[in-house]
């Protein structure tokens, strides 16, 4: 049975930020399941075992080689695609996560083709197909969050 697609599955997504109006992005490769070539925040299937909380922190240091230093829960959102044909359906649990630009970098040169920082009013494309969902759900509180 294929996650998402046979049940419904939960995943962690989170967008990585400095403190700064700053946000770290990166551009999927195409080792990746999906979205080729596409910016995104991060994330990762919670695995039978494993608390939200530990999902977060492990797939953040997997990823971009960083240590949460504070994570804010923005919200769940259910996250419906259609990939090679098939529907999924995924619960994601999102958070807004603080985390040391020095500390960061490409944790899966394998999926990432590239890492960055970017400031938030100038993201680069293109984007993930779920950014506008994630940013018409989270926006306003971001951009109060993001700056202390």
């Amino acid at each position: 049975m294929k996650k998402g697609e046979d049940y419904i599955a939960v995943t962690v997504s989170f967008l990585c930020h400095d403190g700064k109006g700053n946000v770290f992005l990166s551009k999927r490769s195409v080792n990746a399941r999906d979205e080729h070539g596409r910016w995104d925040c991060g994330g990762g299937g919670v695995e039978f075992g494993d608390s939200v909380e530990q999902t977060l922190h492990k797939e953040i240091f997997e990823e971009y080689r960083a240590k949460v230093r504070q994570a804010v829960f923005l919200g769940y959102r259910d996250v419906f695609r259609e990939q090679n044909g098939k529907k999924t359906h995924w619960i994601s649990l999102d958070y807004l996560a603080l985390i040391d630009p020095k500390e960061s970098g490409n944790g899966e040169p394998h999926k990432l083709e590239t890492v960055g920082w970017f400031p938030f009013s100038e993201l680069p494309e293109p984007m993930h197909s779920q950014w506008p969902n994630f940013l018409k759900a989270y926006g306003e509180k971001l951009l109060h969050l993001m700056h202390g």
